[in-house]
């Protein structure tokens, strides 16, 4: 735990081990976010679901740095936004309303990623949204959704439109907000928004050159990519993943405690 934070005690073997491996997965999804440099500080959030019939999930406590993130400090909440388990810290409301609307509406939502990067935040406010420029983009753009933006996520009423707009995508540009990305595990949700920050952070240089000057991949293109990533980002991500892990054993350990 860094310097000034509140001490947390281990949970390791107080919780399930289903519990246990998401709140380490979830752990090294923060610390994955600080390490490509893709955190706002305290804000923003990155969920998942813990299996069982409650629905409950974990979420940042409000105050940590995600670099500091440890699958211990995360908060156990369920789907009203009660605090299930005992801890000195509280979370964002507006974390819990984008991210309660997914874990509820979706089956397959077991981590729901949402950021503020400056390239992702920047291609949400574009009129055009997301272009077909690079690999990066033509590899997402099947997947990504839009949802106009309507303030600080503090209302419960945009739950609804939320959902309506993602449908059954897994990826979605919140208009003049930022990223978001969903998936059956942390790899699936890690690798989508890996693809998908990398093709804006790819358009935001693309277009400094100006608009008329950039080459949008051709439909056959578009259409080729859309058969060849089918299948999603599950497997490729399941691949990645332990790298991912490794990685972060060197250069921002801890996250396992």
């Amino acid at each position: 735990m860094a310097d000034g934070a509140l001490p947390i005690s281990s949970l390791k073997g107080k919780v399930s081990e289903a519990e246990w491996q998401a709140r380490v997965d979830l752990a090294a999804l923060y610390r994955l976010v600080a390490l490509h440099g893709w955190d706002d500080m305290i804000f923003t959030h990155i969920s998942a679901r813990i299996p069982g019939p409650e629905h409950h999930f974990l979420i940042n406590p409000y105050g940590m740095f995600f670099g500091e993130m440890t699958a211990s400090c995360l908060v156990k909440v369920d789907l009203d936004g009660n605090i299930v388990d005992k801890t000195p810290y509280y979370i964002n409301p507006a974390g819990f309303t984008i991210h309660s609307a997914i874990h509820a509406a979706r089956e397959d939502a077991h981590y729901v990623m949402h950021l503020h990067s400056d390239q992702g935040t920047a291609v949400s406010a574009h009129k055009e949204g997301l272009l077909p420029l690079t690999q990066h983009s033509l590899i997402v753009l099947p997947q990504v959704a839009y949802h106009d933006y309507e303030g600080i996520a503090l209302n419960l009423d945009e739950r609804e439109r939320l959902v309506a707009d993602l449908g059954d995508k897994k990826l979605m540009m919140l208009r003049n907000h930022g990223t978001l990305s969903v998936g059956a595990s942390a790899a699936e949700c890690w690798l989508g928004m890996f693809f998908l920050e990398r093709a804006c952070a790819q358009q935001v240089m693309a277009l400094s050159i100006g608009r008329d000057n950039v080459l949008l991949a051709p439909d056959a293109a578009q259409e080729e990519v859309r058969k060849q990533t089918g299948m999603g980002m599950g497997l490729i991500g399941g691949l990645a993943w332990p790298g991912c892990l490794r990685k972060l054993d060197r250069e921002l350990p801890g996250y396992a405690d």
